[in-house]
């Protein structure tokens, strides 16, 4: 077998030799998933399968230049005095090993008749091994021709990635998983940095508010929608169209139609309840609810206001044809308010707005003050790339009285306003694909790279100083020669776009990375981030500072979407805390921002981070400690505090009150009821005895006192003891998930912790299992803590205190135990041994979708609330 004669020639790092001793474990299954960040060696650990497989493989990879990297590091790094000669790089005559592309093995499957032909080939040539590389990058048209051959041909997958697609939309994400398999292994960043493959980093957020003008335009649009919805609870022939809608006028009829879209029901009765108009007992009898329950609805506000017209317009817009005039009177009001577009209600305004902010020029000011700072503290030393989406040559040419008036972001704008700030301007330079602009006195050090006579150097009509650069043949290596001159120092600040450095260009002396691109998916965003965190050879003290740039929407006290997005992109990013005590951990939260930025001051918040960027050599330090207190990573679930108050205040005060109402009543009645009671029912003790006395006593004492222990009692149980429910909820899952072989680890090797922490978050974190059992379980937990979707089965705490006390009793069955009543049993079992006595209510019938809609209506409140949140963490 040719396999035979490679064998990996160098010392394996500590991080890859745990993970190629658990290879065969992990294929078992015929997939192996394997997330490893940029500068783990990932190549090299696919060239390992591959040998230890021992079959037939072909490699993919994204470009032409991937995947003769791979061909390259398989001859250097696992042959030692000869060359591996079984490999191929043309598909239709496929070797031992043959590397392509995922556009060369698309273009190669539409040559084929039929699909079977096409099946029969791999068969023919015992393919038996596909390795997606940077499976990121996988898009529907590359995705079909894999999926079918992995069916039809039991094909074994092995896909590497640094960023699963996690923001593509839910299709997208189920066929890359579906393709990939879960994950098996991730190699995290802080094993890098202990072995020195990665250098210290930090993540730091710049905030700025938009200019007038913009903020004009973003309380305009606000104003016009607010005052939109107004109008709705005003307008009796809008409130009489809601009441003669079909589910509330024949509500049994619809029950199917109801029970398969209870939001759009949902919006209907919020509506109306906004309004203060009474809704019927018997309506929401109908839907499985009890005289005595109670049904906190929530205000009718822009997200339901968008369900309910995304349905009027468009979901339930066949079955309303003899309503089609009036709809298209409430579809022209919409366009109007630019509010419904390509089939699509948006009232929250988040793509619209997004693009106003996200593009905001207040960043430009924003990029000034980082590379100001940054400069500063670090001089000659510093090594600055600002990443962004366009170029906006149109502003090439623009004057010095001009620039402040520029309003859009790009590679010009930014160029302009730096070489303005008072940094050093032979400092600054621009390379794009096509736009290379350098300093006049960086001529010099260009020729010791590239024969000038190659090259034309036309002095910039806004700045004489600065020089654009054109090449004079089409084979040059200009890329390369501006790269060597940035890490030379001769250039200190580049500004280019991400499509020509966001992946694959290196530069390891970068040590400032400022994102100001606001297109595309954290995959990218962290591709980029992925250029500031590799070690430099010439530099072993080199940390990383990497910059995010956030417009705040004055309107959303939680900062609006431009933070809302870089919140889901951080997912992907496994950083250091910015806590009193540090921990290493994935997501935003690590940052310690603010949660509501009403009364925050933005210039201190920055100037503070400023400063804290400034401590390089504190952050080495704290990585290093940091690494110490952990051995792997491990996977965590949080579960926000969802109070109206601080969770601080709302736990302290529920305590306070428990302890004062009962000692306040066992004194009140002590001191005045009971001597009064005394006297005046001295009468039944005499005549009926001892017994009936003390119940005439405790009915007194609950009806006169009972109410407020009552409400206080409620509000320690709901806040004292979160962290409990959720431990005895993780007991009961990890047993489940033991008993029916789900994870095979030795309980007694496994370590579950739940705990509470400052702001009121629940964290229940696993330990000791593999990664795709760690990743199987927070799953799952997540599945049971969320707000109710559509479980084949429910749960339902039966026992008397929640019930009395109206505390949540309904929890999703995760659908690893839903697909089989057996299953389900086992889970039920263990559920009610930790937590407590309930019932499981199946929610394919009549009954079950009755009781699955009043859980999901109880969940109103938080319908648009993010309540859970995953992430990995060191430990």
């Amino acid at each position: 077998m040719p396999f035979k004669k490679l064998k990996f020639i160098f010392p394996w790092r500590n991080y890859q030799e745990k993970f190629i001793n658990n290879i065969h474990k992990h294929i078992d299954d015929n997939h192996l998933h394997v997330v490893a960040p940029p500068g783990s060696g990932k190549t090299i650990l696919g060239i390992e399968i591959m040998r230890q497989v021992g079959k037939n493989t072909l490699v993919l990879a994204p470009t032409l230049t991937v995947r003769n990297q791979w061909e390259s590091r398989l001859q250097s790094f696992f042959m030692k005095d000869e060359l591996f000669e079984d490999f191929s790089f043309d598909l239709s005559r496929p070797k031992a090993v043959t590397f392509s592309t995922y556009q060369s093995l698309h273009s190669f499957y539409k040559k084929f008749e039929t699909l079977e032909e096409y099946y029969k080939f791999f068969e023919k040539e015992k393919i038996e091994v596909i390795v997606l590389d940077e499976a990121h990058h996988l898009k529907n048209e590359w995705w079909k021709c894999l999926f079918q051959l992995k069916l039809d041909n039991n094909i074994t997958i092995v896909a590497l990635t640094a960023t699963p697609p996690y923001d593509s939309d839910a299709l997208e994400v189920s066929k890359y998983f579906k393709l990939c398999g879960e994950i098996d292994d991730e190699i995290a960043i802080p094993e890098l940095i202990k072995e020195g493959d990665l250098c210290p980093h930090q993540d730091y957020v710049f905030f700025s508010e938009p200019k007038d003008l913009e903020i004009n335009f973003i309380f305009e649009y606000r104003m016009k929608i607010s005052n939109f919805i107004e109008e709705l609870r005003h307008n009796s022939t809008f409130i009489s169209y809601i009441n003669s809608h079909r589910f509330l006028t024949q509500t049994e009829t619809y029950l199917n139609e109801i029970y398969n879209n209870p939001e759009y029901f949902s919006a209907l009765l919020i509506f109306l309840n906004t309004i203060q108009q009474e809704i019927p007992k018997d309506k929401l009898i109908i839907l499985g609810f009890e005289e005595k329950d109670k049904i906190e609805f929530p205000a009718f506000n822009n997200n339901w206001a968008e369900v309910l017209f995304q349905n009027l317009l468009v979901s339930d817009r066949l079955t309303l044809t003899d309503d089609e005039e009036y709809l298209n009177e409430i579809e022209s009001k919409l366009r109007r308010l630019n509010i419904f577009e390509n089939k699509k209600v948006d009232l929250i305004g988040g793509d619209y707005l997004y693009k106003s902010l996200a593009n905001s020029p207040s960043k430009l000011q924003s990029i000034i003050e980082i590379v100001t700072s940054e400069f500063s503290a670090l001089q000659n030393d510093l090594r600055a790339v600002v990443l962004t989406d366009y170029i906006k040559k149109e502003f090439k040419n623009t004057n010095d009285e001009a620039i402040k008036t520029i309003d859009r972001l790009g590679v010009i704008p930014i160029f302009h306003n730096l070489r303005l700030a008072g940094i050093p301007k032979k400092e600054i330079a621009v390379l794009t694909g096509t736009l290379v602009i350098i300093h006049a006195s960086t001529i010099a050090a260009f020729e010791q790279f590239e024969n000038i006579e190659n090259y034309s150097f036309l002095p910039l009509e806004s700045d004489p100083e600065f020089v654009e650069v054109h090449p004079k043949t089409l084979a040059n290596h200009l890329v390369n020669t501006i790269t060597k001159l940035f890490e030379k120092g001769n250039i200190k600040i580049l500004i280019g776009t991400k499509s020509l450095l966001g992946e694959g260009w290196d530069a390891p002396s970068i040590n400032t990375l400022i994102l100001a691109s606001f297109v595309g998916s954290f995959v990218s965003s962290n591709q980029m981030r992925g250029r500031a965190i590799r070690t430099q050879k010439s530099n072993l003290d080199k940390t990383g500072n990497i910059w995010h740039l956030v417009c705040l929407d004055p309107t959303d006290n939680n900062g609006g979407k431009d933070i809302e997005t870089l919140k889901r992109r951080f997912d992907a990013f496994v950083g250091i805390s910015n806590t009193e005590i540090p921990y290493i951990e994935s997501g935003i939260d690590r940052l310690n921002l603010p949660s509501n930025f009403e009364n925050i001051s933005v210039e201190a918040l920055n100037e503070q981070t400023l400063e804290q960027a400034k401590n390089r050599t504190i952050l080495k330090q704290i990585w290093e400690n940091s690494i110490q207190k952990g051995t792997g990573i491990s996977r965590e679930i949080k579960q926000y505090y969802g109070g109206k108050e601080p969770y601080i205040f709302e736990k302290k005060s529920a305590f306070k009150d428990v302890v004062s109402y009962s000692f306040l009543e066992i004194s009140v009645a002590l001191s005045f009821f009971l001597p009064q009671f005394l006297i005046k029912n001295l009468h039944v003790l005499l005549s009926k005895g001892v017994l009936t006395f003390v119940y005439s006593l405790l009915s007194a004492l609950g009806l006169t006192f009972g109410y407020k222990s009552y409400i206080a009692i409620k509000n320690y149980i709901q806040f004292g003891l979160l962290h409990k429910d959720l431990e005895k909820i993780g007991q009961t899952l990890l047993d489940s998930m033991i008993e029916l072989n789900v994870i095979y680890t030795d309980k007694s090797k496994i370590k579950l912790t739940t705990q509470i922490q400052q702001k009121g978050e629940v964290v229940c974190s696993i330990q000791g299992t593999s990664e795709m059992e760690s990743a199987m379980f927070i799953n799952a937990l997540q599945e049971i803590i969320e707000p109710i979707k559509n479980p084949r089965y429910l749960i339902i705490k039966t026992n008397w205190l929640r019930k009395n006390f109206e505390i949540q009793n309904y929890y999703s069955v995760p659908q690893l135990f839903g697909d089989k009543k057996e299953r389900c049993t086992v889970f039920l079992r263990n559920w009610e041994k930790h937590v407590s006595s309930s019932k499981v209510v199946y929610t394919r019938n009549i009954e079950g979708r009755k009781i699955l809609i009043k859980a999901r209506m109880l969940h109103l409140s938080k319908a648009f609330e993010k309540t859970t949140k995953k992430a990995v963490i060191w430990n």
